[in-house]
């Protein structure tokens, strides 16, 4: 028997699109001579289709995609994920289940038993979790299909994994041959890694091959790596898919499980963090702009670290003719940012103009003078400027087509450094998940061939220039120390008292933390934030606004 695993980049309700890809990955599958062909976790519908599920036509939608998928099914099986109809009348009204169709009939259907509830995960909404589960019988062999989370389960203390379907399934007085998962597995630069081990464990636990199909491609703040996997009876990686691609691979049943006599090494790829966040977020801008149907991006280009990293991003994924960098200096910007903006530009060869905004600000002060009092200079004409800023993008953006992109990044954003309508706006938050000492990694990678990023960028200290003079840690703690104490608190939940006995100063911690927490309305008005961490701001993590805690 030959299997085919389709890792496919699917877009949410675009059920024609997502068909046709089907259909086309089924043709080619034939034609390498496959049993049956593999489609990831509710590939039908696209992940994650949120309260899409609740309208009663989008899963119509979805049962007529799985009617013109039988005819397709002659001389192949085809597995694919989609949301059913529960039939019974307690419980919640769907199940998210794989679908096993052959010969123009639906054969088999297995439900997710394990859903997911905790950070960008909400399955358990609108879900109801399977309690049954049964084997499939397909050309003389047995297979054991589950879904996605349902092989999480192995290792993990979470009590709501007790119950596992491979558990059951492996009980049938002959055992399965091959297990076959579903999955919509979105990317952190860590779960690569983890997801390899969650798969090892399961097969050192049941003895038999793993196949394993993953989505590619992004879902707005989601990321999806693919990273598909087939795992050998001895816990070796028989092979793994590429990353952030669209691939069909056709395996022998046979080969693999004589492959746990053979095999004495991982097939694996390279998992370095940097690399996998570049992708990861060239992934995002692309797809982001691909399926609401836009191609052209503007950024303002301030000459410091975080618009230059998201420029080249954008130009990479987007190409450089439509990406457009909008220089937009005061009486406060140095010369020396308004050169190392325009040298960027130059090295990566997109479109920039200079529009100096002093003017604008001037006449803003001239009208506001009477009603500020004679109060001194402060964070007002701070904020003013930057929302001058960003009034000009918007309008750039409405005028010419384009989606601005928001170049805050991850340690900004923590401690609500930032000014709401002015640098803080935007359709998309490119590094907001993205740590300054990490950005700084990025700039490593992206020079590691070339100096693409003009020195000066690098070493100069980070500064809004918002007024005369103005550095970063005027205000802040220095990055290496307060990307640390943020990590601590946001990635691992760690109290201000375990990150004070980690060595910290508590002063500083105590500052930070309160930094964090009463920035917390800010980011409520956040432009989506591409996710590559384990924790990041958006769905994932959800905090009071009006929180005392740590206050």
């Amino acid at each position: 028997m030959k299997i085919a695993l389709a890792q496919l980049n699917f877009h949410i309700g675009n059920f024609e699109s997502n068909f046709q890809k089907i259909a086309m990955r089924i043709e080619e599958a034939k034609k390498l001579s496959a049993d049956i062909v593999v489609f990831p976790e509710l590939a039908i519908c696209g992940y994650a289709p949120r309260d899409f599920l609740e309208f009663d036509d989008f899963i119509a939608s979805c049962y007529d995609i799985i009617e013109k998928i039988k005819p397709l099914t002659k001389d192949i099986a085809v597995i694919v994920g989609s949301p059913s109809k529960n039939p019974r009348v307690e419980g919640k009204d769907l199940f998210n289940s794989a679908f096993f169709i052959y010969d123009g009939e639906i054969k088999h259907i297995s439900n997710k038993a394990l859903l997911p509830t905790y950070d960008i995960f909400d399955e358990y909404r609108y879900f109801e979790p399977a309690t049954e589960f049964s084997n499939i019988i397909f050309k003389g062999r047995k297979i054991a299909l589950t879904v996605c989370e349902d092989l999480w389960n192995v290792g993990n203390d979470n009590p709501m994994y007790k119950a596992c379907p491979m558990d059951e399934l492996i009980k049938d007085r002959e055992k399965p041959e091959v297990m076959i998962n579903i999955s919509a597995s979105p990317f952190d630069y860590n779960h690569a890694a983890e997801r390899i081990e969650s798969l090892k464990a399961n097969t050192a636990k049941y003895k038999i091959p793993l196949f394993y199909v993953n989505h590619s491609g992004a879902q707005t703040d989601l990321i999806f790596d693919g990273g598909s996997i087939v795992v050998s009876a001895n816990s070796k990686v028989y092979d793994e898919f590429p990353y952030f691609e669209e691939l069909i691979r056709v395996y022998d049943l046979d080969e693999v499980i004589q492959s746990a006599n053979t095999l004495d090494k991982d097939n694996e790829q390279p998992k370095e963090k940097i690399d996998l966040i570049y992708r990861a977020l060239i992934t995002g801008i692309k797809n982001y702009f691909q399926k609401l149907g836009f191609n052209k991006a503007i950024l303002g280009l301030s000459g410091g670290i975080d618009s230059t990293v998201t420029a080249i991003l954008a130009a990479e994924a987007l190409g450089k003719e439509n990406v457009r960098g909008i220089l937009l200096p005061s009486e406060f910007s140095t010369d020396h940012s308004v050169k190392d903006a325009i040298d960027l530009a130059k090295n990566i060869i997109i479109n920039y103009e200079i529009i100096p905004i002093s003017g604008i600000y001037d006449k803003y002060i001239e009208e506001l003078t009477p009603y500020f009092n004679n109060k001194p200079f402060d964070v007002t004409e701070e904020n003013i400027q930057a929302r001058i800023r960003g009034v000009i993008l918007m309008a750039m953006c409405n005028k010419h087509g384009y989606i601005l992109l928001n170049t805050t990044n991850k340690s900004e954003a923590a401690v609500g450094y930032g000014t709401l309508y002015g640098d803080l706006c935007g359709g998309l938050a490119v590094l907001a998940d993205v740590y300054k000492t990490e950005v700084y990694e990025l700039v490593k990678y992206i020079n590691r061939n070339a100096q693409i990023i003009p020195q000066n960028i690098i070493t100069k200290p980070p500064s809004a220039e918002l007024r005369h003079g103005q550095k970063d840690q005027d205000t802040l703690p220095p990055y290496d120390v307060l990307d640390k104490i943020l990590y601590q608190y946001i990635e691992l939940h760690q109290s201000p008292q375990d990150i004070i006995e980690q060595g910290f100063d508590e002063h500083t911690v105590r500052r930070t933390l309160k930094m964090v927490n009463s920035n917390e309305w800010k980011r409520y008005q956040f432009p989506p934030v591409l996710r590559v961490s384990i924790k990041a701001f958006g769905s994932g993590r959800r905090m009071p606004i009006e929180g005392k805690y740590l206050s």
